[in-house]
Order: structure tokens, then C-alpha cells, then sequence
């Protein structure tokens, strides 16, 4: 099996497994505190309808009410800000559903725009990761310079551990930021960060929804555009490492298959028996005879493993004093013996 099938398996079996320990851990973690939320929201719902008396079909109208005006409560989500607000949240994929297209043109235009905008999104944030790779490797090579390293390349290690830094960096600035603005604890703030620039975005933590900050705060709303764009392209230039490491592995694991494959054909020499007849190694009859000067001491193993040499092929040494009556075992180097 090749070497890229044995990863490719290698990688689906780890995700898989990947996957239910992740869901066994959620489990554990989230289903007990779910049970107790809907048994207090339930409580609470009863009360409520029990004390001031309104039907079923009442309080689902109230529901439908509250939900849909969530999202008003940052002011008009289609004027020009916050439906540049919504383009920035769909080119990057993050999605976070706090508003959506609600007309059928506007559902139209969603699919088409996010079809060209997502893979030139995509492009734009590799590119400017590829930059920030050449501009980090390219300080941390005068670092060494100035430091008086015996080697001053920027390997693959130093840039990750750059990249890496640069992203911490900006999440844990981001959350002190949307900390202060949205009144999040920190926590929350650095979860709704790392959510935002791995491009998850559950929406349950959204940016820009309070106190009608889409028209209000024009600061705070280009602060959150850069905060999404540069980190994305942060996160853009780690990836880009990872992605160009894999695609190394790949070529190397490509070339060496190729030489086996040369290998192995190089070793498919023609052989001939004792009826002078030309065969191949498979047994195939070929038109040309194949003899040699010394029959006493012909290899008929395909690399021709003469003079008492190893062959690094079978790992079979080939005596030089050899006999007609010696044999040696093996399933590839055999020794024709003279009659």
C-alpha cells in the first residue's frame, strides 16, 4: 500500500476517533446542565401562563416576536454598516446567524455572492499569509544575525511558534477589547475571539448587536471589520504552514514511490536457463538469448550480484568461491550449477 493511502487512512481513522471522544466528552460536560435549563425554562413558562392566563397559541406568538426582534436590537442590520458587517461575515465564513436574507432575491443573491466571494476570500487570506510568512521569516533571520546564530534560516518551527504568537496576541487583545464594549467577562470575550477567527461561529456570542452600535459607534464597528480581517489572515498564514508542510510530505512520499517503482523495474532483468531460451523475471519468453562469460559463477538474481558482493537489494551474499554443488537459499538470488 502506498505511503499516501497508509496517511490518508491513517488521517480519517484519527478524526473519526477524534470525533466521538469529542462527543463523549460534551456529553458528559453539557447534557446534565441542558436537562436543568429546560426544566427551569419549562418552570418558568408555566408560571408564567398560569399567572397571567394567556393560551398556548398566545405565548407562541410572543416567542415568534421575541426572536425575530433580537436582532433590531443593534438597530437596522441592512443599512449600509451592518450589510457590510453581514458581507465581511459571509466572504470569511464564519456565519454567525444573527442576521439572514429574508426575501427571496435577497436569498438569491446570498448564494451567488458567497460562491465568488468565499474562494476569492480564500485566495486574499492565503496570499496575505504568504507575506506574513516571508516578512516573519525574513525578521527572524536578522534576529539570528544580530544574536550571532551559527544558522540563520527561518525554519518551519520558528515561523509556526511566530505565527502562533502573533495570534495569541491578538486574541487575547481582541477579548480585552469586545470585553469593555459588550460587557462579556474575559472569558467569554477570548471564547467569542477564537470562535470567530477559526471561522466556527456558533452566534451565540455576536459582536455589534447592542445599543444600536451598528449607527452609533462607527469606531467600534471598523474596529470589529479589522479585528476579523487581520485575524483571519493571521490565522491564514499558520495554515498556510501546515498546508505547505503536508504538501512537502506529499512529494516526498511521491518521489520515493517513483524510484521503488524504477527500482523494481530496473530489477525485471531477462534470465536464461539451461535450454538457452530468454525469460524475464515473471517466466515471459523473450526474443534475444542472454548468456555470460562465467557460467560457474552467473547470478541469476536480477541485480547481477557477483564477486562476493552484497546484493542491497535481497540482502543475499554471494560467495566468490562458489561451487557447482553449493546452494544457497534464496527465492531471488539463485546460482546456476554447471551439469
Amino acid at each position: 500500500m502506498k505511503r499516501q493511502n497508509v496517511r490518508t487512512l491513517s488521517l480519517v481513522v484519527c478524526t473519526f476517533t477524534y470525533l466521538l471522544i469529542g462527543a463523549a466528552v460534551f456529553d458528559s460536560l453539557e447534557s446534565t446542565t441542558e436537562a436543568k435549563r429546560w426544566e427551569f425554562l419549562q418552570a418558568v413558562k408555566n408560571n408564567f401562563v398560569k399567572k397571567y392566563n394567556v393560551s398556548d397559541e398566545d405565548f407562541r406568538v410572543m416567542e415568534i416576536v421575541i426572536i425575530e426582534n433580537k436582532p433590531h436590537k443593534a438597530g437596522p442590520q441592512w443599512k449600509f454598516a451592518g450589510a457590510f458587517y453581514f458581507s465581511t461575515v459571509v466572504l470569511a465564513m464564519i456565519g454567525y446567524g444573527h442576521s439572514t436574507p429574508v426575501t427571496i432575491p435577497g436569498k438569491a443573491f446570498c448564494m451567488g455572492y458567497a460562491m465568488v466571494g468565499i474562494p476569492l476570500g480564500l485566495v486574499m487570506f492565503q496570499s496575505i499569509g504568504e507575506r506574513l510568512n516571508k516578512f516573519a521569516s525574513v525578521i527572524i533571520r536578522r534576529a539570528k544575525r544580530a544574536s550571532g546564530a551559527r544558522c540563520t534560516d527561518a525554519t518551519e518551527m520558528n515561523l509556526m511558534l511566530a505565527t502562533g504568537m502573533l495570534s495569541s496576541i491578538i486574541i487575547t487583545t481582541g477579548a480585552a477589547v469586545f470585553s469593555r464594549y459588550e460587557g462579556w467577562s474575559y472569558f467569554d470575550s477570548f471564547y467569542y475571539c477564537f470562535v470567530t477567527l477559526t471561522t466556527i461561529g456558533f452566534g451565540d456570542y455576536v459582536a455589534l448587536q447592542n445599543d444600536q452600535a451598528l449607527t452609533n459607534k462607527p469606531g467600534y464597528v471598523a474596529l470589529s471589520l479589522v479585528f476579523i480581517l487581520f485575524g483571519l489572515a493571521v490565522v491564514a498564514a499558520s495554515i498556510n504552514l501546515l498546508v505547505l508542510r503536508f504538501m512537502t510530505m506529499q512529494a516526498e512520499d511521491a518521489k520515493r514511490d517513483e524510484q521503488d517503482a524504477q527500482n523494481l523495474a530496473g530489477n525485471a532483468q531477462p534470465v536464461t536457463f539451461d535450454d538457452e531460451s530468454t525469460y524475464n523475471m515473471h517466466g515471459k519468453l523473450l526474443e534475444n538469448n542472454y548468456t555470460t562469460e562465467n557460467d560457474e559463477t552467473a547470478s541469476l538474481c536480477s541485480c547481477t550480484c557477483m564477486g562476493g558482493t552484497r546484493c542491497l537489494n535481497h540482502e543475499q551474499f554471494v560467495d566468490p568461491d562458489f561451487q557447482p554443488t553449493d546452494i544457497i537459499e534464496s527465492t531471488l538470488c539463485l546460482k546456476r550449477a554447471s551439469v
